[in-house]
């Protein structure tokens, strides 16, 4: 095909180009000048050379749709890892209770030892030898709560039977209303 009066692409007469314009000039646009061509810019390129083919959806539908059946899989994958973890850590520190009490099994079956422990713990004496205890009296002897300790008994000063009698008598055989009841007179 030929062109005509020095037309553009088109070959369509008096010269216009792609656009309609005589020239091929864009039309002016978005604030620029009359007469200047419009540029796009980096984001509106890149999204006009973005091509949707039907086999990218379908690889970008298996994407999501992997990752949906996979996700609550690797999350209990994690939690199971993390469980894993935390046992081992106890398993750890049960092991050394186990070494412990093994070497105090191990102890005691040495004859040596279980003399010693019978003498300490139990008092144990051969036949023939004698044991002292020795009892530290020379402190003065206190309460928990730090009042001496008599040497004499105390007697109380309340008849208690006559009491707890007084009390039963008087819950069972009276008619007389709970807050009108008088309590026993305690006397020695």
């Amino acid at each position: 095909m030929a062109k005509v009066g020095g037309a553009g692409r088109t070959g369509v007469p008096g010269g216009a180009g792609r656009t309609g314009v005589p020239g091929g000039a864009a039309p002016a646009g978005r604030g620029g000048a009359p007469g200047t061509p419009h540029e796009p810019s980096a984001p509106e390129l890149w999204l006009r050379n973005i091509r949707m083919s039907g086999f990218t959806i379908v690889i970008l539908g298996l994407v999501v749709l992997t990752v949906a059946v996979l996700a609550p899989s690797l999350r209990i994958l994690i939690e199971q890892r993390q469980q894993i973890a935390a046992l081992q850590t106890g398993l750890h520190s049960e092991q050394g209770t186990v070494d412990a009490l093994t070497k105090n099994v191990a102890r005691w079956n040495d004859p040596a030892y279980v003399e010693a422990q019978a003498r300490e713990r139990l008092y144990y004496v051969y036949p023939g030898e004698y044991s002292y205890l020795v009892i530290d009296d020379r402190g003065a002897k206190t309460t928990t709560d730090g009042a001496p300790i008599r040497s004499t008994l105390q007697t109380t000063k309340v008849d208690w039977v006559k009491s707890l009698l007084s009390s039963i008598y008087t819950a069972g055989l009276t008619d007389a209303a709970p807050d009108k009841l008088v309590a026993p007179t305690i006397g020695g």
